[in-house]
């Protein structure tokens, strides 16, 4: 047969899909495997959204909507955005998507022509490199350290500039290292694009969940200017606790959104129709769980952080946001632990799910060959059992 398409065969598989369907693959056999794979909130749908759904069945909203989504969804986001961080955009600009991940990608696809090049921090989510080269365009990363938290400086992204430089990619806050840029530093970044005339893609998906006291900074908050350049990235999954429901959306200039509906009017068209109400329900329903997710989060993080600080070996930096810890595993290189030599993150991961039946995520995935990315959107009970296997996996 004829070969298959070679932009295709380059695709990678997600490692924290990966681990975690291997871990559904032991834990199905009959073992007792924790998994501290992907990001997704243990907590359930609340129901005041579920029962949106419910009521969209009962009364029949199960037809197609528009491309770019409900109209009232559109004005939802809106209407949020302009009361989380006063914000203000038209319908017109906001697109909805199957998931901010599908939103990512059909942004880029209307963003890059064939060898653009697009600037990505490392660490960075393993989507992003992927999702760039099948647009079509050139990931260029730019390196940080855990001594700089795990942030670029101004000039650094300076020095990463070429001709071909189309957009940089922020996650704020970040998922896997959890860090968070403040104003002052956002400002530096973006006086930067704005002089060399970039896109800026700034993925705010885990802009409700950040700690000790942190106020969120939109990169749209920062002028007329930056906001005109920023296709903005956001759903409902991570705050109000709906990675099935699959709906994630875009703000940008009027341009670039309708481009992007034309493009999903020709791929996968709007998003099911009941989620999309559901969302609804979400953005301007009842907001305190989000507050009551957090506040749990922001413990079960205090907790991991002290017992990982607490063994030798491994250590990790307090995270600001998100849901995650970036567990430095540097000491243990070159040692054997549990039989099997380690000589980056996959060979931990290995080792760990084999010995003691916990999934974590290697994050050489995410240009960090020597950290592994733990999630704390697991119950007390599982981050307790994860780390007392730590413990007794290091001890080997």
């Amino acid at each position: 047969m004829k070969p298959l398409s070679n932009a295709a065969l380059a695709v990678r598989e997600s490692s924290t899909l990966a681990v975690d369907a291997l871990a559904k693959k032991l834990k199905a056999e009959g073992r007792d495997v924790v998994s501290f794979g992907t990001g997704e909130p243990d907590f359930d749908t609340p129901d005041n959204i579920k029962n949106a759904a419910i009521k969209a069945i009962a009364d029949g909203k199960t037809k197609y909507t528009p491309a770019a989504g409900l109209p009232d969804l559109r004005a939802a986001v809106c209407r949020r955005m302009m009361a989380d961080w006063g914000v203000e955009y038209e319908s017109s600009q906001i697109v909805i998507a199957s998931g901010a991940k599908h939103s990512v990608y059909i942004a880029l696809c209307c963003l890059l022509s064939q060898g653009d090049e697009v600037i990505i921090p490392a660490p960075y989510w393993v989507t992003y490199p992927e999702a760039v080269c099948m647009a079509g365009g050139t990931p260029v990363f730019i390196e940080s350290t855990e001594a700089s938290d795990f942030k670029i400086t101004a000039e650094q992204l300076e020095a990463a500039i070429t001709p071909r430089t189309k957009l940089i990619i922020l996650n704020n806050p970040s998922n896997p290292t959890g860090m968070f840029y403040n104003r002052d530093e956002l400002i530096k970044l973006v006086d930067v694009c704005v002089r060399h005339d970039l896109y800026i893609m700034s993925d705010e998906i885990y802009y409700s969940l950040l700690y000790d006291g942190r106020k969120f900074v939109s990169v749209t908050m920062l002028g007329k200017d930056v906001k005109e350049r920023t296709i903005l990235i956001n759903g409902v999954s991570k705050s109000y606790a709906m990675t099935g429901w699959r709906i994630g959306y875009s703000a940008s200039n009027k341009e670039i959104a309708k481009l992007m509906s034309n493009y999903l009017s020709h791929s996968t068209s709007a998003p099911s129709t009941i989620s999309q109400y559901a969302a609804l329900e979400a953005l301007l329903g009842d907001q305190s769980s989000i507050e009551d997710m957090r506040t749990v989060f922001e413990q079960r993080r205090n907790y991991i952080v002290g017992r990982i600080n607490a063994m030798d070996g491994v250590s990790c930096i307090v995270p600001d946001g998100a849901f995650y810890i970036m567990m430095n595993i540097e000491k243990l290189v070159g040692r054997t632990i549990g039989g099997r030599l380690m000589q980056d993150s996959n060979d931990f991961a290995i080792a760990f799910l084999e010995k003691e039946n916990v999934a974590v995520v290697p994050c050489s995935g995410f240009g960090a060959p020597n950290f592994m990315r733990w999630t704390y959107a697991a119950s007390m009970e599982n981050i307790q059992k994860g780390m007392d296997r730590l413990e007794h996996f290091l001890r080997s």
